[in-house]
């Protein structure tokens, strides 16, 4: 059966505001239980808190502006707030990235040198990896957002739902060292993050390998989920992407469903992957709900 278009704008409006309620609940529900239980007092449940608090960030830059443009009659932004989400969406992007980094170091140290472990991984060290995952973005993303802030517009309609890369196409002159910028931001903080990611599982599986079968079974215990996560945040930015090639070849309601399905599925994969796999959260939720 096939819907109009009136009747698409609220099964899609519903759908998105019903996402971000689940994505706010279940995202902040185990950042509380990390947060209130000492015995989750530990980096690796750390680290999962920020992965999870980023993804409420990342959602919150996305949806409230979306859903309120889209049940509006029509979509007006101004250049600075067009700006300022397009800043936040790939700031907490891209500090998804190297918070999975800080992860996946963590889990290295406690598997390939767990008596060195509480020297390594303390407080002020896990506090910096956490204000570095995300600074760094911060200044690197900073640098095309102010640059494009003044320059002259010869377009005024944007492609799109929402601000993030396209709106560089919006100018009248597209500099060559922006799109060289652009690339080497990708290659720094995205690719190199992800190199060193799957190096230390290498490493520590290898490890794990010639070990006991009870070390094996912890490292993947501990390792799968954040595993499990790259890949989910691999597929999100390769989808974003690929959206942004075709785009201008879509119709409106199939970009606008597309898109929304990516917005949603990674910000609820997280808790639902660190709430199923990790044995400690899933005992306090089951204490919780049950």
């Amino acid at each position: 059966m096939l819907m109009d278009d009136e009747s698409n704008v609220t099964y899609i409006t519903f759908d998105g505001f019903t996402a971000y309620i689940l994505i706010i609940c279940s995202n902040s529900t185990i950042v509380c239980l990390i947060w209130i239980h000492k015995n989750l007092h530990e980096p690796m449940y750390i680290f999962i808190a920020a992965l999870l608090l980023n993804s409420v960030f990342f959602s919150t830059v996305v949806f409230p502006k979306l859903l309120i443009d889209f049940l509006s009659e029509k979509q007006i932004t101004s250049l600075p707030a067009c700006l300022c989400q397009c800043f936040m969406y790939y700031n907490f992007l891209i500090a998804e990235f190297l918070l999975l980094s800080a992860m996946a170091y963590d889990r290295y140290v406690s598997i390939c040198k767990p008596l060195q472990y509480p020297n390594i991984m303390t407080k002020t060290t896990v506090t910096i990896l956490m204000l570095l995952a995300w600074i760094l973005p911060a200044c690197q993303v900073s640098v095309p957002i102010l640059s494009n802030s003044n320059k002259k517009l010869c377009k005024f309609t944007l492609n799109g739902f929402f601000c993030k890369g396209t709106f560089i196409n919006l100018y009248c002159v597209i500099l060559k060292v922006s799109s060289v910028y652009a690339g080497f931001n990708l290659i720094t903080i995205i690719f190199l993050p992800m190199i060193f990611i799957l190096f230390t599982y290498t490493k520590i599986f290898i490890i794990t390998y010639q070990s006991s079968r009870d070390v094996r079974k912890k490292a993947a215990q501990t390792c799968l989920p954040h595993l499990l996560v790259l890949i989910s945040i691999s597929f999100f930015t390769t989808f974003d992407y690929v959206l942004v090639t075709l785009e201008s070849n879509l119709p409106k309601i199939a970009y606008l469903t597309m898109t929304f399905q990516m917005l949603m599925n990674h910000p609820l994969f997280n808790p639902i992957i660190y709430g199923l796999k990790m044995t400690e959260i899933s005992n306090h939720l089951k204490k919780l709900f049950c």
